[in-house]
């Protein structure tokens, strides 16, 4: 995908009536045309949350997400420097990452931040309060999930997504491919280097993907927050994309499903 390709389907995205985009990775930071494409989003009305390993911010990307109004998230390991870099197979990431939210938090950015559980014996409980002392407004928590790395090469399944995908957002990979969301790259519905983003987004494939994802997971119809949202961040009721801000949330007749490592597809 071109700068142009990128700034194409931010439009097509916005025309259908998308609110919100998250630049993700990899590490959208090291990505040299980030800050073009952000304010290419910002001018296209739409909220921006990057989410980022917070180890390499240049300057001029400070810039850009103050002037944007971006927000950013990140995932925190530990409070222990040796622990957390250890999850990362970073050395030193720990001291950038704790830095760079303190920056954030100082620059008056929001920012969120997840503690996910790696291992029983982790200080999951010391990573949320460190979080909480910077100054950190929300902090989530989940569990390793069998995706990439920590999938430790098993085949990963529906049953490992959290079962809302495909509703409320798609994911766009750096080839054009369209996943159901960003943990479901597994899941190709089209690719926008082939079709628009408005075709791909109402193929049968994709009306078919969603219901497997959905009946894997034993779901029907979500309407549990307004408007529903249902993001790797949501809850329950847990922080709302840029646009909507705060959940509102209504009566549910079922408790929203949780993917489990290991549940059958």
């Amino acid at each position: 995908m071109t700068v142009p390709d990128w700034r194409h389907v931010i439009d097509q995205f916005t025309a259908i009536g998308g609110r919100d985009v998250q630049f993700i990775g990899g590490e959208p930071t090291l990505y040299p045309h980030l800050s073009e494409l952000i304010i290419h989003a910002h001018g296209a009305g739409l909220g921006i949350e990057v989410f980022s390993n917070m180890t390499a911010i240049r300057d001029p990307l400070w810039e850009t997400f103050k002037a944007c109004g971006v927000k950013l998230a990140t995932s925190y390991y530990s409070d222990d420097a040796a622990e957390h870099d250890n999850v990362t197979n970073l050395r030193g990431s720990h001291k950038k990452t704790r830095a760079n939210i303190r920056k954030a938090v100082d620059l008056g950015i929001p920012i969120r931040g997840g503690v996910v559980v790696v291992n029983a014996e982790q200080r999951v409980r010391e990573a949320v309060t460190d979080l909480q002392a910077i100054g950190v407004g929300h902090v989530g928590g989940d569990r390793t999930r069998a995706f990439g790395r920590a999938g430790k090469g098993a085949a990963p399944s529906v049953g490992d997504l959290c079962g809302h995908c495909a509703l409320g957002q798609v994911a766009i990979g750096p080839e054009g491919d369209v996943w159901p969301c960003v943990l479901g790259r597994f899941i190709t519905l089209g690719n926008v280097q082939a079709a628009s983003l408005t075709e791909v987004w109402n193929s049968a494939r994709t009306i078919n993907a969603r219901a497997e994802i959905a009946a894997a997971h034993g779901l029907e119809a979500a309407e549990s927050c307004t408007p529903p949202q249902f993001l790797p961040s949501c809850g329950p009721c847990g922080p709302c994309v840029p646009s909507v801000g705060v959940c509102d949330p209504k009566e549910a007749g079922v408790e929203p499903a949780r993917a489990t490592i290991g549940a059958p597809a």
